[in-house]
């Protein structure tokens, strides 16, 4: 089984290349309060199709460059504009 997230894309700037941002939500230990976190992804993009905005299903593969190991999967949500 792959590693799967869902994430909005906050940058296309790249070439073949999106930045994703995945938000997770977690319980403090202590507090007992939800945090929310997020953590940037690059993610490749083959064909150049998403846009600022959209929400994406990204999913491992083999390491594509020093920081890029996932792949846009499908676009779950575009963002019409």
């Amino acid at each position: 089984m792959r590693q799967n997230f869902v994430g909005m894309v906050v940058s296309n700037a790249m070439e073949k290349t999106v930045k994703v941002k995945v938000i997770r939500q977690k319980l403090h230990p202590i507090v007992l309060k939800t945090m929310k976190t997020h953590k940037n992804y690059l993610a490749h993009d083959e064909n150049q199709l998403c846009a600022l905005g959209d929400v994406v299903r990204i999913e491992a593969c083999r390491p594509l460059s020093k920081h890029k190991k996932f792949s846009v999967a499908e676009i779950v949500q575009s963002k019409k504009v």
